[in-house]
């Protein structure tokens, strides 16, 4: 059986049994239920490589070959879930040539623990949209505030059970456990998913699983410390990789020797950047931004941009009123951080 085909049967399934979706409430709208039978498909994506492992400092496909992943992570889902449509994940699979999308599900801020249901549903069809696309897709347990992880261990464990257990049997995924863990010891982020891994093993136990890693997923460098606490305590399970975040006007030459001596010894990857200063807004570091690709495009370490929306901050790729109608394609609606990121993405693609 092919990739493709491996990856949809589970899908089919769940729908038949599932039947009609509703969203959680009017404010967090859903794609539309069927994609569209021409939907694009994503170059490098999940319909070539098929299932992800770790493989030593990299993510490997189910034939051995390198993988490295390029995309979008989306907005809080809870506020911008219009901008995840039919059209904008045919845009990111074609126009823009990513290859993988991050959900990003906020626990708290209006997230899942107001509806632990509905933020499922809506999760699972935006899997479905972008597994219709050929996406490999990051499933994002957003914590940030509060930000020891294991005050949403419960929550996270019935997530991702959830989530596994209708589409674990996919190859197209990656759980990404604890987004930004801050104010709280690395031993303890470790024991965290050591707690939480071998739960979401017991229903799939092939989806590799990212951890985040102390201070917002600096390495600890915006807590002082730096990767050598990662790599002198890994975490204890088996497909895992590690999470670094920068944002280029803040995050200077320490976060990027940090990634840079981490990816000679661990998995990286980096499950958000940004161009601005750390808050997602500001002006943009090309300059900065530019050195960290250059890193991550020449030893293969994937990368997510944040983000996908048309929020006001000058991290969001859209002009304000884009979502829900567009148009995604080309750069007539972007800022100027859409237009650099777009040609990141389609020349990596190409190259």
């Amino acid at each position: 059986m092919t990739a493709r085909l491996r990856r949809l049967a589970p899908v089919l399934v769940l729908l038949l049994a599932l039947g009609p979706w509703q969203p959680a409430t009017a404010a967090v709208p859903g794609p539309e239920a069927e994609p569209p039978a021409a939907a694009a498909l994503a170059p490098d994506g999940a319909d070539e490589h098929g299932q992800l492992r770790v493989c030593g400092l990299q993510l490997c496909g189910e034939n051995g070959e390198v993988v490295q992943l390029r995309g979008m992570s989306s907005h809080g889902l809870q506020w911008y879930a219009d901008c995840m449509n039919d059209a904008s994940l045919d845009a990111l699979a074609e126009d823009w040539q990513a290859n993988v999308v991050r959900l990003s599900t906020y626990v708290q801020e209006g997230g899942y623990e107001t509806d632990p249901e509905g933020f499922t549903q809506l999760v699972g069809r935006l899997i479905e949209a972008g597994t219709a696309r050929g996406l490999y897709i990051v499933v994002d347990w957003h914590i940030l505030s509060p930000g020891d992880p294991y005050q949403n261990l419960d929550r996270a464990e019935r997530f991702f059970t959830d989530i596994a257990g209708r589409y674990g049997g996919q190859d197209n995924l990656l759980y990404e456990i604890a987004n930004e863990p801050n104010g709280v010891s690395w031993g303890s982020i470790a024991s965290y998913a050591e707690d939480l891994i071998p739960t979401i093993r017991a229903t799939d136990p092939e989806t590799p699983v990212i951890v985040g890693t102390r201070a917002w997923s600096s390495l600890g460098v915006s807590e002082g410390a730096d990767e050598s606490e990662v790599v002198q305590r890994p975490v204890r399970a088996d497909n895992v990789l590690y999470s670094f975040h920068f944002y280029a006007a803040s995050h200077r030459e320490a976060y990027l020797d940090s990634l840079r001596r981490a990816s000679e010894q661990v998995p990286m990857i980096v499950t958000e950047f940004g161009t601005q200063d750390y808050s997602g807004d500001g002006g943009n570091d090309f300059a900065m931004a530019d050195r960290y690709i250059q890193l991550m495009n020449d030893r293969s370490i994937g990368w997510i941009s944040w983000n996908y929306s048309d929020d006001h901050r000058s991290g969001a790729v859209f002009e304000p009123g884009t979502c829900p109608g567009g148009s995604y394609a080309g750069t007539s609606r972007l800022k100027p951080a859409g237009v650099w990121v777009r040609d990141q993405l389609r020349s990596a693609a190409t190259g």
